[in-house]
Order: C-alpha cells, then structure tokens, then sequence
C-alpha cells in the first residue's frame, strides 16, 4: 500500500502561506498608510501653529510665515505629475521609500529651523518628498490588494487620507502646547519605522519589463512652480509694495509668461507636466477650474479660523484645535452619506449641494463672530456646515474630474487635478493673507477677517456654479 493520508501536511501549507501572505499585506498596507498621513497631517498641522512659530521668529509677519504653507504647496504641485512619471519609470516602491526618507529628514530640518527662511526651505525639501508619496501610495496599494480588492484599496487610501486631515488641527494644538517644532518632529519615528518595513514589505510596481517610460519634464516643472511663486508673490506682496509698483507688476507679468512658456513646452514634450489633450476634454477641463475654487475656499476656511481664534480671541493652539474638532470629525461619515448621495442625485447636484453649504458656513462666520468669543453661536455653526458642506461634495469632485478621461489617460488625469487643487490653495492662502493684512486693533481685524470670510463664501459659490456647467449625470440607482 503506498496510498497514506498526506492530507494533513498540504492542508498546513496553504493555511500557513495564506497567514504569511496577509500579515506581509497587512504590514504593507499599515506602512503606505503611513506614509499618506504623515504626508497629508503636514498640510493642515502646520495651521495650527502659525501664531506660535511667529511668536518665535520675531518680526515675521503673516505674508512671510504663508510661505511656510505655500512653498511646501508650490512645489508640491509642480512634481507631483514628475513623481509619477519617476515611479513608472524607476519602480513605485523605490520612489516611495526615497520620497518618505526625504520626507523624514526634512521633517527633522524644519523642526531644527532657526529662522523662517530655514523653515521655508526646510519645508521645501518636504514637499519634494510628499510629491514622490503623493502618486505612489495608491498604486502601491493597487499593487498590493491586486485588482479584485480594488475598492479596499481606495478605502484603506480615503480612510488613512481622511484621518490625517481630521485630526491635523488636533494633533497639531496639543503638539504645540510643547513647542512648536513637535509639529514636525512628531514625523520622524514614523517615517523611521515605515522605512524599516517597508523595504522588506512592499511589493516593488512599475518598471517592469519593456521599454521604460520618457524621462519626465523636469524643466517644465521649474516653470510651473516659478510661476505660481510669481503670481503668489505679487499678490501676498501688494500690500507691502503697492498694486502698481513695478516689483508686483513685474513679478504678475513674469508669471504670465512663464505659464505661457510652459504650455508651449508641455505641447512639444513626449513626458509634458500638462498634458494638453486632457484640457480639451470640457468636462474635465470644466471640473479643474471647479476644483481650484473649491481649494481656494478650502485653504482660506482652515487658515481664517485657526488665526481668528488665536490670535484675536486669544486661544491656545490646543483650543484652536478642539474648536476644529467636532467639524473634522464629521468627515469619515460624511464620505459615506457622499456615496450615498450621488447615487440619489449625482455627482454633480452633490458638488453644488456641498460647496453652497461651504458658502454658508463661511458667510455665518463672516455675520455671526464678533471680537467677544461667542463659540457656540459664532465659530460652532460655521465649522459644521463647512465640514458638512466638505464631506459632501470633496468625492463628487474628484470623481467628476475623471469621469470623462479615457481608461489609459486616469492616473495621468488625476495628477494633474492634484497638481490644480494644490494651485487653487496656494492661491487662497495668497489672497486671505491680502485680505487680512496686519490690523491694529481688533474691530480691524473683525473687518478684514469679514472680508476673508466673504472671500471663501464666494469662492465656494463659484465653485457651485461652475459645477452646474458640467454634463449631467444620472444617478446609479435611478
């Protein structure tokens, strides 16, 4: 007889490969999460503490300490498309890890800044790295679920994404309670850790075999991020200079052309940084006009409340960040109520129905909040509705600014309405900044502050508006 039960031994196998092979995604899935929270905390940590890291470089005013937000968003939109086109050429998880390593030392520099031209170059260096996560997180997790749990990967993306941006002004008041540079020192045994397992973990994607994809436009990147940091200087710096004076009206035109050249580029490149084909699909065309807007409204919303609370009302960080709170916190729920409202109306209706909500909460605030603190009536109100009109509309956008691209042109696609949302938020901290000023008082600054919030409200009603120019769309579940 040479027939034995050999049942037990294979059955084992398996069994243990199985185990192995989901704690090794697991572990892979908690590092590119990783790596997406600590990239995306950074974009709205930073608010929290900007009275406080002006109390301590003295003499910077709010137009020099917003380049602390718009350096890191300028150049983050200017490689983002770059990263992209690096991971399909070198491998995604090879630019992955580099962008977290550069991610963490810059973290460490900023936090060791001793000036704000340090912290600004410091943070810089950061966003190169976020640039290089930005585009590789997804697929990695694509590459990691593989194809059949595509909808887990985006969630394990939305949710890690979604977290970060919640508990940032959280975090970021109870960090600064203790000093300031814990904002970013906080990233380093983070980034250390998903370092470590990740270069064992991680499935390496793209750069397979075949022929490799066109260097990307590295020169076309420098224009792009010049040329936003023309426009943004002209407008933080007009106050300052004067509308007319040839320092503002030089750095406005240098802008022009340097946008010009670029779109000239881009049309001759084979790896451009704006595709230009994408552009002459109108709704998608439509949709990156509405997605500026609404970041327009987005960073002016975040950087108005935490400077009004601390700076007029007087509050600690960690009060500016518990004031955030209960809006924040709405929004991994709200992303499920999001899904289940474009099944009944649209994506569009949504996007409208969000961002007029949007309009609202910031007009309360501009009607409600006086220089007494009045939470409950003033700043409460204003931070539900704007993170309900948020939570509402954010997935709706993004989905319709990919709707209409072709199956090959999507990743393309989506990092270009990346790279348009980082231009609409450097644009909204640019003109809140102006709006704002440097009052002398608090009945000033109650009036300048109107001023900014009228300034979200419209640009969310514009992004309402612009929404109702795009394509109908049925409802799933019509």
């Amino acid at each position: 007889m040479t027939t034995q039960p050999v049942t037990g031994r294979p059955a084992a196998q398996p069994a243990g490969e199985n185990t192995r092979r989901d704690r090794r995604r697991s572990l892979a899935a908690g590092t590119i999460s990783a790596g997406i929270l600590i990239s995306t905390l950074d974009l709205t940590i930073v608010n929290v503490a900007f009275p406080a890291i002006g109390a301590d470089f003295k003499g910077a005013s709010v137009a020099d300490l917003s380049w602390v937000l718009n350096g890191y968003a300028i150049v983050f939109a200017a490689l983002l498309i770059p990263a992209g086109r690096f991971a399909d050429r070198f491998g995604m998880k090879s630019v992955f890890l580099t962008g977290l390593a550069v991610f963490t030392i810059a973290s460490g520099l900023c936090a060791a800044s001793g000036s704000v031209a340090a912290l600004n170059a410091a943070r810089v260096l950061q966003a190169v790295g976020a640039a290089a996560l930005g585009p590789t997180s997804m697929g990695l997790l694509m590459v990691t679920y593989g194809p059949e749990q595509r909808a887990k990967a985006m969630r394990v993306w939305a949710t890690a994404a979604g977290v970060a941006a919640a508990s940032g002004p959280l975090v970021g008041g109870v960090l600064v309670n203790v000093a300031w540079p814990w904002i970013f020192l906080v990233n380093l045994p983070v980034g250390v850790v998903a370092l470590i397992v990740g270069a064992k973990v991680l499935t390496p994607g793209g750069s397979g075999g075949g022929q490799k994809p066109a260097m990307p436009d590295l020169l076309g990147s420098a224009l792009l991020a010049a040329a936003i940091g023309l426009l943004s200087l002209g407008i933080v710096k007009a106050p300052d200079w004067g509308w007319g004076s040839g320092a503002v009206l030089g750095s406005l035109a240098g802008a022009v052309v340097l946008t010009v050249l670029l779109l000239v580029r881009s049309a001759r490149h084979t790896s451009p940084v704006v595709d230009l084909a994408l552009l002459r699909i109108r709704d998608f065309s439509i949709a990156n006009i509405a997605s500026a807007l609404y970041y327009m409204s987005f960073a002016a919303t975040v950087l108005s409340v935490s400077l009004w609370c601390q700076n007029i009302w007087g509050w600690s960080a960690l009060a500016t960040g518990l004031a955030m709170a209960p809006g924040n916190l709405m929004l991994p729920f709200l992303s499920v109520l999001s899904g289940k409202l474009v099944a009944k109306i649209g994506q569009v209706l949504s996007i409208v129905l969000g961002s007029t909500v949007i309009a609202l909460g910031a007009a309360w605030w501009a009607l409600a909040v006086g220089v007494e603190s009045n939470y409950a009536l003033g700043m409460l109100p204003g931070v539900l509705l704007t993170r309900i009109g948020m939570g509402l509309s954010l997935a709706p956008l993004m989905g319709a600014s990919t709707r209409d691209l072709p199956p090959t042109s999507v990743a393309t696609g989506s990092g270009l309405n990346n790279m348009v949302r980082q231009v609409g938020f450097v644009l909204g901290v640019s003109i809140l900044v102006v709006l704002i000023g440097n009052p002398g008082d608090s009945g000033a600054a109650l009036t300048a502050f109107r001023y900014g919030w009228w300034f979200t409200a419209a640009a969310s009603a514009a992004t309402a508006l612009t929404a109702l120019a795009l394509r109908p769309d049925r409802p799933k579940n019509t």
